[in-house]
C-alpha cells in the first residue's frame, strides 16, 4: 500500500515541483547540534591558544570562564536555528537577510556575558602587569584607574622628577571611569566577532540544508521516473487485456453460433477463472514465472475449446527458475499470435511450447509452434500486429537494454519467440 501511494503521488507532480527545493526537506537535529557544538569549541581551542601566545595569567581560571561562554554561545546560537528554519523553504536571499539579522541581536548577549565573566579577571591581570614593573594599580570611588608611581622612577622624565619627599610616590592617571558609551563601544566590539562566528555557522547550516533538499528532491524525482515506468507498464499491459479479451469473444460467438453451448459453457468459465488469475495481480509489478506459466496454461484451455483436436502443449521449467520473476502477462500475446497464425490458420495439430532456461546468467524463455509459416509477417520476422510490438515495449520499459526480443521462423518448420531478459530472482 505505501508504494502504491508513493506512485500516486508521485504521478500528480509536476516537472517545476520536483526540481523545486522540498519544503519537507530539513537538517536533523542531531547533525545541528553538532555542528553549533563543534563551532563554539573551536572558538573556545583558538581563543585559549591566542591567549597562551599573549602570556596572559590565571590561565586555569580562564579555561572554565571562557566555557561558560561557550556555553552562552552555543545556547544563543540554537535559539538562532531556531528562526531560521522557520524560513528553511524561503529563497537563499531571504534565508541570508534573516541570518545577518537574527545574528546581531544573538551576539550581543554572548558578548555581555563574556565582559561580565571575565571583568574582575582584567582587572586582577591589569594590576598584576603594572606591580610587575613596580607600580602600584588601584581606583577610586568614580572608576579612575590610578597609578602610585615612586618618584625616583620619574626621574628620567623631561625637566626632571617632581619635588617632593624622597622615596614618596606620584599617582597618575591612566584611565577615567568609563561612561555608559563606553561600556556600549566595549560590548559592540565584542560583538562583532561574536557576530561573523554566528554568520559563518549560518552559512554552514545553509549549506546543509541545500544539501538535504538536493537529496529530497532526488529521492523525490526516482519515486516520479519509478511512478511514470509504473504508468507506462499498466498502459501497455491494458493493452493486452482488451486485445485477448476481443479473440476470447470471438471464439465464444463461434461456439454459440455453431450449436455448442457445452463447449460455449466450457469456455466462459475457463474464461472466468483465467481473468481472476490476471486482474488480481498489480499491472505494474512482476510475477513468478510459475504463475505466468500457468496462466498462460489457462489460455490455451480456453482456446483447446475452439480447438480440440489441432490444439496440442507442452511446458518446460525448471524449478530452479519456477520463482524467477517476469513482468505480468508478458507470454500472453506471443501465444496469441502462435494461436492467431499457427493454430488457426492449419489444418493438421500444431503443438505450442513454452520453455524457459538459464543461459549466462540471464532468463531465457522461448514461446514456440510447429505450425507452418505461411504469412508474409512470419516469414520476413519483423513481428506482426500490436502483441510483438507491446512485449517488446513493455521489456524496453522494465529493463531497458537489458533485455532483447528475437522472433521469427525456424530451420524445419515453424515459429518461434525468444526473450532474453535479466534474472530476477525476487520483487
Amino acid at each position: 500500500m505505501p508504494d502504491r501511494l508513493e506512485r500516486l503521488e508521485a504521478e500528480s507532480m509536476t516537472t517545476e515541483e520536483i526540481q523545486a527545493p522540498d519544503a519537507r526537506a530539513t537538517v536533523p537535529l542531531r547533525l545541528v547540534a553538532a555542528s553549533i557544538v563543534a563551532l563554539w569549541l573551536f572558538y573556545f581551542l583558538l581563543t585559549s591558544v591566542r591567549s597562551l601566545i599573549q602570556g596572559f595569567g590565571f590561565q586555569d581560571e580562564m579555561l572554565w570562564r571562557r566555557a561558560v561562554v561557550m556555553l552562552v554561545g552555543v545556547a544563543l546560537t540554537l535559539i538562532v536555528w531556531l528562526i531560521l528554519r522557520l524560513f528553511d523553504a524561503k529563497p537563499l536571499w531571504t534565508k541570508i537577510l534573516v541570518a545577518l539579522l537574527v545574528a546581531a541581536p544573538a551576539s550581543i548577549p554572548i558578548a555581555q556575558a563574556n565582559q561580565w565573566i571575565f571583568h574582575d579577571i582584567q582587572q586582577r591581570e591589569e594590576a598584576r602587569q603594572v606591580r610587575e614593573k613596580g607600580f602600584a594599580l588601584r581606583r577610586d570611588r568614580s572608576g579612575n584607574i590610578l597609578v602610585d608611581i615612586p618618584i625616583d622612577k620619574l626621574e628620567n622624565l623631561p625637566g626632571g622628577p617632581p619635588s617632593g619627599v624622597p622615596g614618596a610616590s606620584a599617582t597618575v592617571l591612566i584611565q577615567p571611569a568609563p561612561t555608559a558609551a563606553d561600556r556600549w563601544r566595549e560590548i559592540v566590539d565584542s560583538a562583532l566577532a561574536r557576530y561573523f562566528v554566528i554568520l559563518a555557522w549560518a552559512s554552514f547550516y545553509f549549506a546543509m540544508l541545500a544539501g538535504a533538499q538536493t537529496r529530497e528532491s532526488q529521492r523525490r524525482e526516482e519515486r516520479f521516473r519509478t511512478a511514470a515506468k509504473a504508468a507506462e507498464l499498466r498502459s501497455l499491459r491494458y493493452q493486452v487485456n482488451p486485445h485477448f479479451l476481443f479473440n476470447a469473444l470471438n471464439s465464444l460467438s463461434a461456439l454459440v453460433m455453431t450449436g455448442r453451448p457445452d463447449k460455449a459453457e466450457q469456455m466462459i468459465q475457463s474464461l472466468s477463472r483465467f481473468y481472476r488469475h490476471s486482474l488480481a495481480e498489480d499491472t505494474s509489478s512482476d510475477v513468478e514465472l510459475a504463475d505466468e506459466f500457468d496462466l498462460q496454461r489457462q489460455y490455451l484451455e480456453i482456446e483447446k475449446v475452439r480447438f480440440p483436436d489441432r490444439l496440442k502443449t507442452r511446458y518446460d521449467l525448471p524449478e530452479a527458475l519456477a520463482r524467477c520473476r517476469v513482468p505480468g502477462m508478458i507470454l500472453q500475446p506471443l501465444v496469441e499470435n502462435s494461436v492467431k497464425y499457427g493454430v488457426s490458420a492449419s489444418a493438421a495439430p500444431v503443438a505450442v511450447c513454452l520453455e524457459a532456461r538459464e543461459e549466462y546468467g540471464r532468463l531465457v524463455i522461448t514461446v514456440a509452434d510447429n505450425a507452418p509459416v505461411k504469412s508474409k509477417a512470419r516469414k520476413e520476422g519483423n513481428g506482426f500486429g500490436i502483441g510483438l510490438a507491446n512485449v517488446r515495449d513493455r521489456l524496453a520499459a522494465r529493463f531497458g537494454d537489458r533485455a532483447s526480443v528475437s522472433s521469427g521462423p525456424v530451420e524445419g518448420g515453424g515459429y518461434e519467440t525468444q526473450l532474453r531478459i535479466p534474472l530476477v530472482r525476487h520483487g
